[in-house]
Formats: C-alpha cells, sequence, structure tokens
C-alpha cells in the first residue's frame, strides 16, 4: 500500500523519491490539474509521480464504489513527461484492481470514443490540455459521454489525501494497437464535403497535428498545415485557440495562402477555433451562433447549452428566435455543459472556450474538436454561395473580448469572486450605476455576470483549471461600452490585492 500523500515535498530529496506528492488544489471542479514542471522550472512540483500512482489507486478505487466494471481507458497527450504520467496512473489503476486498455498517444476525444468503441464504462486520459508545459492533470468519467464534475471530484480527493485507497487483486494491461485508424475510420465514414475547401490547420505542434490533417484530408478538404509537427516544447505558442496569439498566427496563414477557413485545435484536441477567409479571429460563442442558426433550420425548436461567457446573441438573435431556437446559459466548464446537454437532451451545447458538444445525430454528447470542424465544414458545404465571412456578417453586430485570465493564486480565487459577487450586489441594491449604466440584472449561476440596460455585460469567474480568474465582456451597443465596461469590471476586481496581470486584454479603443 502506498503511504498517505504530503502536500509539499521538496524535489532532489530522499523524501521526494520515497512519498506521494499530491497537492489538494489540484483537484480542480471537473478534471485534476498540477504542475509536474519541466528541467530549469524554478516552481516547485505540486505531484511526483508517486503521487499520481496515488491518484490511480484513488480513482480504481472509486470505481469500484459505484459499482461500474472497473475496466479503464487510459491514453496520454504529446508533453515530455506525459508517457510517464500514464505508466505511474496505469500502476495505480491496476494496484486497485483495474484492467487498464492503453490507446497510446491520442487526443482527448479519442479516449472518450473508445469507451464507446470498446464498451469500456471509464475513462482516464492524462492531459494537461491547453495549459502551459510542466502541467500535468486527468480527464476522467465514468458515465460516458459525461466526465466528472464536483461531486465525483471531491470524492477522489479525500480517497487521495487521505490515503485511504484499497489494493485488489485483479488488476490486467492491454495495449490497444493503431485505435487511432479506428477514430479516424469513424470521423470519416461519411461521404467527402461537395465542396472543395482549402483550409489552414493549425495545431501549436500539440497531440492534434498526428490526427487533423489525416482525417480532414480524407474528407476532400484541401489542407495547409500550421504547426502540425509535433514538438512538446511549443515552440511557436502554446496550442490553444482561445489564446490570441495562436489565433493570430491562423489568420496569417489565411491570408498569406488565400484559404477558405483555418482551423485550430487546442494541446488534447476537443477544442476547435476558427478564423474566416478574411483573416477574422472569430471567437468561439460566436461560431456557436452561427451553428446554431444552421442546426435550428435543419432541426426547428431545437435545444441548446451554452457557458455564462457567452455572447447575450444566443438569447437575443432574431433568426434563432424565428425557429424556436431554446437556448439554457449554465456554468463554464466542459463537464458542467456537457452533462447539461445530457440531461436536457439538447441537440448540441457550446462554450466560449471552444469545447462544443453535439448529441445525436451530430455527435455521442463529448467535446471534440474534429466533429466540430467537421460541424462548421458541413455548414459552409450547406450554404455553397457564401463564405465564412459572409456567414458571420449576417449575425448582428457585437463588440466582444477574448478570455481575458489575471492570476490569483487557487487558495484565494474564490474568496475573491465572492467579494466581487458582494460588491455588485451592493451597487444594485444602491442603484449605483456601472460604467455610467444601470445594472439591469446580475447572474451568480457561475461567478457573476452584470448585464445593464443597453445588453453590455460583463462576466468575472474563478478558473476551474488554473490559478486565474476569468474576465469577458460585451457590448450590443459600441466598441466604447465594451471598453467602458471593461475599466469598470477590473476597477471593482483591482479593490482585491490578491489579483495579478491578466495574460491578454483588450486593445486601446481607435482614437
Amino acid at each position: 500500500m502506498l503511504p498517505k500523500p504530503y502536500a509539499n515535498l521538496i524535489p532532489n530529496t530522499l523524501a521526494f523519491e520515497m512519498m506521494p506528492l499530491v497537492k489538494p488544489t489540484g483537484f480542480r471542479e471537473y478534471d485534476a490539474r498540477w504542475w509536474f514542471g519541466h528541467p530549469g522550472s524554478a516552481e516547485p512540483p505540486e505531484i511526483n509521480l508517486m503521487g499520481v500512482q496515488a491518484l490511480g489507486m484513488g480513482l480504481g478505487t472509486l470505481v469500484h464504489e459505484f459499482g461500474v466494471q472497473p475496466h479503464v481507458v487510459t491514453g496520454h497527450d504529446f508533453r515530455a513527461y506525459s508517457m510517464a504520467i500514464k505508466i505511474a496512473l496505469t500502476q495505480g489503476l491496476m494496484a486497485a484492481g483495474c484492467t487498464v486498455h492503453d490507446i497510446g498517444l491520442a487526443m482527448s476525444p479519442m479516449a472518450y470514443f473508445a469507451q464507446f468503441a470498446l464498451d469500456i464504462p471509464v475513462v482516464a486520459m492524462v492531459t494537461a490540455s491547453h495549459n502551459d508545459n510542466g502541467w500535468t492533470g486527468v480527464k476522467m468519467g465514468a458515465e460516458r459521454p459525461v466526465t466528472f464534475g464536483p461531486d465525483e471530484m471531491a470524492r477522489l480527493r479525500d480517497i487521495v489525501l487521505s490515503g485511504s485507497y484499497k489494493s485488489r487483486k485483479g488488476g490486467a494491461y492491454r495495449f490497444v494497437e493503431n485505435f487511432a485508424d479506428t477514430y479516424v475510420a469513424d470521423l470519416t465514414r461519411c461521404p467527402p464535403f461537395k465542396r472543395r475547401t482549402k483550409a489552414v490547420v493549425a495545431c501549436g505542434n500539440g497531440t492534434a497535428g498526428a490526427f487533423a490533417p489525416r482525417i480532414l484530408e480524407a474528407l476532400g478538404v484541401e489542407v495547409i498545415t500550421l504547426d502540425t509537427e509535433l514538438d512538446y516544447n511549443f515552440p511557436h505558442y502554446n496550442p490553444n485557440p482561445e489564446d490570441m496569439k495562436m489565433l493570430h498566427a491562423m489568420a496569417m496563414k489565411v491570408k498569406e495562402c488565400g484559404a477558405d477557413i483555418a482551423l485550430g485545435f487546442d494541446g488534447d484536441g476537443d477544442r476547435c477555433g476558427i478564423v474566416d477567409d478574411e483573416g477574422q479571429e472569430i471567437f468561439a460563442d460566436k461560431i456557436g451562433v452561427m451553428l446554431a442558426r444552421d442546426l435550428s433550420r435543419l432541426h426547428p425548436g431545437a435545444q441548446f447549452v451554452v457557458d455564462v461567457k457567452s455572447t447575450g446573441l444566443f438569447a437575443t438573435d432574431p433568426v434563432l428566435i424565428a425557429q424556436g431556437a431554446r437556448t439554457d446559459y449554465f456554468k463554464t466548464g466542459h463537464s458542467y455543459i456537457k452533462r447539461r446537454v445530457k440531461d436536457l437532451s439538447a441537440l448540441a451545447g457550446f462554450e466560449k472556450s471552444g469545447h462544443f458538444f453535439f448529441n445525436a445525430p451530430i455527435g455521442r454528447g463529448y467535446d471534440d474538436g474534429m466533429v466540430t470542424a467537421i460541424a462548421v465544414l458541413d455548414m459552409l458545404d450547406r450554404n455553397p454561395e457564401k463564405s465564412m465571412a459572409d456567414l458571420y456578417r449576417e449575425l448582428p453586430k457585437t463588440w466582444g473580448s477574448p478570455t481575458m485570465s489575471a492570476l490569483c493564486a487557487d487558495e484565494l480565487k474564490y474568496g475573491v469572486v465572492d467579494r466581487v459577487v458582494n460588491r455588485f450586489e451592493l451597487m444594485q441594491q444602491a442603484d449605483e450605476p456601472i460604467a455610467g449604466a444601470h445594472i439591469k440584472s446580475l447572474s451568480t449561476v457561475n461567478g457573476i455576470r452584470v448585464v445593464t440596460d443597453d445588453g453590455t455585460w460583463g462576466l468575472v469567474r474563478a478558473s476551474s483549471n488554473k490559478p486565474e480568474l476569468v474576465v469577458v465582456v460585451e457590448s450590443p451597443t459600441s466598441e466604447a461600452r465594451l471598453h467602458e465596461m471593461f475599466h469598470a469590471v477590473d476597477a471593482v476586481l483591482r479593490e482585491n490585492p490578491d489579483v495579478g496581470a491578466y495574460n491578454q486584454t483588450l486593445q486601446a479603443p481607435p482614437s
């Protein structure tokens, strides 16, 4: 039996080699993320390989508690240390009596697909998703197609940190050869697109580079590759299609080669970002509105789910209203939206981060950047006389920000959000304006979203997977109002000295 984990151990010591290290904050709301470190990093690690073994034993113990068949799909993303993490996790799962089905190097949606294709109830995908190099994590689920939420993560945390995991006999290991071929065959079983499309495919040198070009070419797309070579140093930019640096690179490539669209995938391939044929970087929530328009035309009265970071157009767009589309705004987070889509039997769910979830007849309910890309290309196929830019121009105009993240320690961020919520609630009670406008409503389903009379809104919430606070603003009125709202929200945030710098922010408004 492994010893009970420690919350702090110093690298290059006997204790670090002999004891499990698991920092409690790594158990997030709906998956697990820790700073593992890399050569030359000064930041102390939050987990070691013995800690990952403890995590595997804890997950195996929880699987037995659930009463499901103790068979687990696992895979790993393309990072220098991910295979070592997966091997340690596998050892822990086997020690807890689980049979591990290893699909090798994979995108997260390949592991979700394997639950269906191999008829296996549990998934444990080793990935840090879009997090910077040095991070690691595990996305887990035991009720396909959904993944763990707060209750399951809290129980897993308690088992691991208390050392109450249990050894069992019967553990086994199986490597599933050539599983990528099965996944590719599933996505390419439909006829090629009728429309000949030239697409920039950007992968940030992450895992998707091994699969995305192959899939899209098989569907008849003329692929222009951008940073698709696997390189776990991520030499150009972090593979994150919510990051403006990656979107800018995609836009430049579109203009350089005259492409019809750019498709960008994150580090584990479950998200997709879009740049149109004119080099416009379209935030994922607006892509969601475009897809909702297209799909609700085919499925009148369709139900959609979106996260609270998303544009207000899902509620106000006249086309969606005319087609009877219904939209539910819910908590940000792939596990939250995935489960909400399942519970409401929604046709699709959209997150501003680029996690999109499609139920039948389009998908199986989980987030897959490739399925998203195919859905966007299907939309273009159904509109042969229009470009991506044409479809974008048809949306009502709003001015929106990228997702902006301000540094704030994991131990402090939720307390900061509580204080920000209280501050806005007091402002509303006192009829105090924000950005020179009356507060029309406050939504606290996830952090706080403050909306003014003219529809301008700002959101503050705690990141579920990084030590950050997330800020998003939008205005249907003007770019000036967008900036006014950002400065007003940021001023409230800056009343808390624990809040640090943003990773990216709004560009200065035109003079």
